[in-house]
């Protein structure tokens, strides 16, 4: 259906601008970085408040533990923020999932913590775009389409920690999204409005490495370089990648005065694969390298983490829910195109259920992860209307 009927039409005037960008403004005060603990909390407060407003159940879920490796390679657990659950109509026949995340990557201490306008349509603040705007352009959407007396049932889950894997709210997702008709999630457009189609999949992994100390100068020999073989393994698994598997090592962590054999070493890396296939074998390929590396350094190495999101392939009902989506758009007079992507979000871990996921219904703009991060304030109105349309079309189509 490419024109809007007058429950439509109705519907998509009630959108108002001015109460997303008073959302986006005042959220994007409070720092919530992953893990700004304190700073989540308000957050997830406010967020309750205003999502109250839906004919729904609000609560807020504990995180689920998980662990990290510290810079010298002892396992800890790690604490999460709590995550917001939003069920409406949970007893209806058809149910939908939204998501978002109310984290952003800019931590308590650093220097991004103000917004600012570039000019007048373009906002610069931490978190603007991924995804405080999309957080509003969710609620307007929602708001919009609860005035048309709908019988389409929904759950909104809105995560605090997306940013580093969503290690705490994996399961929550998994539950949440088992049955659902489709999904939608507010992660922000690429750039242009493009939507995101396939994605790879991600993960965190950290090698601790166990070497044997010695002096410098005394007894070299003695000793079991554990910064040498961290290095030497990832050389080993930079080389190793081709253009369906990516592995980058990013970072290493050990050693100590100068005159030591460094007898501790921690080499963190990420693997993305682009289809299952590749998930086998970057397993196969870590953990043949890492025997390799420490065969030939007479060291002891321990792999901790995974793939924690599957690849997102495209299934035909995952078209059908973008060819809807499209139409919608060509309604309101905003055509959309998509494309593969190279990032990851929770659309992944929705996937993975058989469930259709669109991924980027969030607002435009450009440079999230950096100060130069900036919102387009004019696909605020724009995005909520989508949202909104699609959610009506959703309960009346009869099937993806």
């Amino acid at each position: 259906m490419t024109e809007l009927d007058r429950y439509e039409q109705d519907m998509i005037t009630r959108i108002d601008y001015q109460s997303m960008l008073t959302h986006t403004l005042e959220w994007s005060t409070i720092n919530s970085g992953t893990r700004n603990l304190d700073g989540l909390g308000k957050l997830a407060s406010r967020l309750a408040a205003e999502f109250s407003d839906l004919p729904g159940i609000v609560a807020l879920r504990d995180p689920a533990p998980t662990e990290a490796v510290t810079a010298t390679g002892k396992v800890e657990s790690l604490i999460a923020g709590r995550h917001l659950v939003v069920r409406v109509r949970p007893d209806a026949s058809r149910r939908i999932l939204l998501t978002g995340h109310m984290d952003t990557v800019f931590a308590e201490d650093d220097a991004f913590q103000q917004c600012r306008w570039l000019d007048t349509d373009r906002l610069n603040g931490p978190g603007v775009l991924d995804m405080k705007s999309g957080l509003a352009i969710m609620l307007a959407g929602l708001k919009a389409f609860e005035t048309i007396s709908p019988d389409l049932g929904y759950d909104v889950l809105i995560n605090s920690d997306e940013e580093t894997g969503s290690l705490s709210s994996a399961v929550l997702i998994d539950e949440l999204a088992v049955g659902k008709f489709a999904a939608l999630t507010f992660e922000p457009s690429l750039p242009g409005g493009i939507m995101a189609r396939a994605r790879p999949g991600s993960g965190n992994l950290a090698a601790v490495i166990a070497g044997r100390a010695a002096h410098a100068g005394r007894n070299p020999e003695d000793g079991r370089n554990a910064v040498v073989a961290a290095s030497d393994l990832a050389l080993r698994l930079s080389n190793a990648q081709h253009p369906s598997l990516s592995i980058n090592p990013a970072k290493i962590d050990g050693g100590g005065p100068t005159n030591v054999v460094p007898d501790n070493a921690v080499l963190r890396f990420n693997i993305r694969p682009r289809k299952e296939k590749n998930v086998a074998e970057a397993t196969v390929v870590v953990a043949n390298l890492s025997a390799q590396v420490a065969s030939d350094h007479d060291v002891d190495i321990k792999l901790h983490g995974g793939i924690g999101r599957p690849p997102k392939m495209i299934s035909p009902a995952t078209e059908r829910l973008f060819g809807l989506v499209k139409e919608a758009a060509t309604a309101l007079g905003e055509p959309l195109s998509w494309r593969d992507a190279g990032g990851v979000c929770d659309g992944n871990n929705i996937a993975r259920q058989g469930v259709p996921v669109l991924d980027t219904m969030g607002a435009i703009g450009e440079f999230i992860h950096s100060p130069n991060e900036y919102l387009d304030v004019r696909s605020l109105v724009p995005r909520a209307r989508l949202t909104a349309l699609v959610l009506h079309r959703l309960a009346q189509c009869e099937q993806l």
